[in-house]
């Protein structure tokens, strides 16, 4: 697993930093449209930037990573950059192949005049409330286990703040509920033996139960997930919205949420905030009115959420695209206004 000590050398580090938490494990989450995807890019590229063996992930369905970067992605990681690669995970894709596992398990431990009607349930879970968040968590642990000895930083783009925050719950919620399934199984496992015993059949070893052991695992793997996730030393979220009422209400409200889930939040980014120069007799009055808002807004984020570092991003007067544009993006710590 990740570690917060030490890293591999990959090129020479930035003459400053930029002020994103220094975690091996980040998330960037935020309402759509707001630029999570480009600033998970640029906090990926700027931690490769400084030595850090980094991986970027998408879990957004928008798929917008690739654009950002100029690259073309899929499921497997891919170099975009000196010391940094990146992947896109699809969250359909990853329900489908999870339900065929799940198949596959089934297969060898049912009684085969059972199959045709559990097949038929686990095609009617596959389109239930919860089968894609729980299915892209499964990848989510798997990518924490297998990645995370070949990269010192993972940086995940996650799905706009609603889906997030239910994927994030998850932890808690299946790790009860798989336990009680692992009860029940293995209660089973004992009733089959017992009355194999009374039969003076050779009982079988619940060792050997393919549903069992996949039980465990995967209670096994969302405990080291949940512990992941809650390690404020591995572990930060990153929100990103822009000076607008309905992102900041969004976010207030998703802070609470990963507070009480016991997510560390890293800090706050404020993108496309208008520059302070202009003004003047010649300032065009809807520029002027619009700046005057911003500022009005941004003093209720520097009270509702400066209990965490907050971070501005000025607008730019072009899209940053690409790696080199990504690497330019300044990114203002607002406590000390350095800018790199």
């Amino acid at each position: 697993m990740l570690s917060d000590e030490g890293s591999r050398e990959t090129g020479a580090p930035p003459t400053t930093p930029l002020p994103f938490p220094d975690r091996p494990v980040l998330f960037f989450g935020g309402k759509g449209g707001v630029g999570k995807t480009t600033m998970a890019a640029v906090a990926a590229l700027d931690m490769a930037a400084r030595g850090h063996r980094t991986l970027l992930v998408s879990t957004d369905p928008a798929h917008s990573t690739g654009d950002v970067l100029q690259a073309e992605l899929g499921h497997r990681p891919r170099r975009v950059a000196e010391g940094c690669w990146a992947m896109e995970v699809d969250p359909e894709r990853e329900a489908d192949r999870y339900i065929e596992a799940v198949k596959s398990r089934v297969e060898s431990a049912a009684p085969p005049r059972l199959l045709g009607e559990v097949y038929r349930q686990i095609d009617i879970a596959r389109v239930s409330p919860g089968a894609v968040e729980s299915a892209l968590f499964d990848r989510f642990t798997r990518i924490l286990e297998e990645e995370g000895e070949d990269y010192d930083r993972i940086v995940f783009d996650t799905a706009p703040t609603g889906q997030t925050l239910r994927l994030l719950s998850l932890p808690e919620l299946m790790t009860t509920w798989i336990g009680g399934l692992i009860k029940r199984r293995k209660k089973v496992g004992a009733l089959s033996q017992m009355w194999k015993n009374v039969a003076g059949s050779e009982a079988a070893d619940l060792t050997d139960d393919p549903l069992l052991q996949a039980l465990e695992d995967r209670r096994d793997r969302f405990q080291e997930a949940r512990r992941v996730l809650t390690d404020s030393r591995r572990t930060a979220f990153v929100f990103v919205l822009i000076p607008e009422r309905l992102p900041i209400w969004e976010t207030e409200k998703a802070v609470a949420a990963l507070s009480k889930h016991g997510v560390p939040v890293g800090a706050i980014v404020v993108n496309l905030v208008l520059p302070e120069r202009g003004g003047g007799a010649g300032e065009d009055p809807l520029f002027a009115a619009r700046r005057e808002r911003q500022a009005a807004y941004l003093a209720r984020i520097s009270q509702s959420l400066g209990d965490w570092p907050v971070l501005r991003v000025d607008l730019q007067d072009a899209d940053p695209v690409g790696v080199d544009a990504l690497r330019r993006v300044p990114v203002i710590d607002t406590a000390e206004e350095v800018v790199r």
